[in-house]
């Protein structure tokens, strides 16, 4: 269940990844109350607000940056998602690529997906000045403070980066001085974006590293050649006690749990965002 007021006993909270306990989840049957606690179940759902297109960037031949200022303030934590309405019964689900503590207004990157009835929208019809419905924020795909010397390692490919971005400044930001690695993988050079501000961040703080990887073509000088998932394993072959993101092609973060949690993550340091495409979700 989920706590909206009031403190939950530490022994019910046992054994829940840090970003569930961060929310307020708890195991109702482990939970004996010291206080007065208003509690919702955890499928009670999430409001919905109004929000003004702020501007639409092209980052690659098909990824644009949404910008966004909601009608009020939005509380979220850097890598979680919203939902976005194209109407009430079209709706898709993005994650925030923003960190609140930099940003004034919130971002999304979508990718046009072919025939895609909400990308599609996105893409060529939503401008600046355009009024949206959009949901509070949810998941619990983020960064949580208190391992500051943790191993941070982050996967992604092609918008998979939103969050994996927001994420990893979120954790620069807060402090964090353990390795944080980011690897994004495309099919080609092309479908990578974000690299020179990835670059410029990797400068700034040395314990951030980013490697963009191609699958498909001849790597050039700065890129990496192979499949992500790959590259980031032969770098970092031994994974225990570090923490894990894996966002994107849902058939990468699949194998890449598996692959990450054998290489001696724990199952409770893996975090997972598989961008389904429509129809999985319906």
């Amino acid at each position: 269940m989920h706590a909206t007021k009031g403190r939950v006993p530490e022994n019910a909270q046992k054994g829940l990844k840090p970003t569930l306990v961060a929310q307020g989840y708890f195991l109702a049957c482990s939970c004996t109350p010291e206080e007065d606690l208003e509690i919702a179940l955890p499928n009670n759902g999430i409001g919905k607000l109004s929000a003004k297109v702020l501007g639409i960037e092209s980052l690659s031949a098909d990824i644009a940056c949404i910008k966004l200022a909601p009608a009020r303030p939005l509380e979220y934590k850097a890598g979680q998602f919203i939902n976005f309405f194209k109407d009430e019964s079209t709706i898709r689900s993005y994650s925030l690529a923003s960190v609140s503590q930099i940003d004034s207004c919130i971002k999304l990157h979508v990718r046009k997906i072919p025939n895609g009835k909400v990308s599609t929208w996105i893409h060529e019809s939503l401008s600046s000045g355009d009024l949206v419905n959009i949901s509070e924020a949810a998941g619990d795909c983020f960064y949580v403070s208190g391992n500051p010397e943790q191993g941070l390692l982050l996967i992604g490919t092609g918008s998979g980066l939103a969050p994996l971005y927001g994420i990893a400044q979120d954790a620069l930001l807060q402090g964090h001085f353990g390795p944080i690695k980011l690897y994004h993988g495309s099919l080609n050079v092309a479908g990578l974006y974000l690299v020179d501000e990835l670059r410029k961040l990797s400068r700034k703080y040395p314990n951030f590293s980013y490697t963009p990887c191609v699958s498909e073509q001849k790597a050039p000088d700065g890129f990496k050649e192979g499949i992500v998932l790959d590259i980031a394993l032969a770098d970092v072959p031994d994974l225990s006690g570090w923490r894990v993101y894996l966002c994107g092609n849902p058939a990468m973060v699949n194998a890449a749990k598996n692959k990450t949690f054998l290489a001696g993550a724990s199952m409770q340091d893996i975090y997972t965002d598989p961008f389904l495409p429509a129809d999985a979700n319906n």
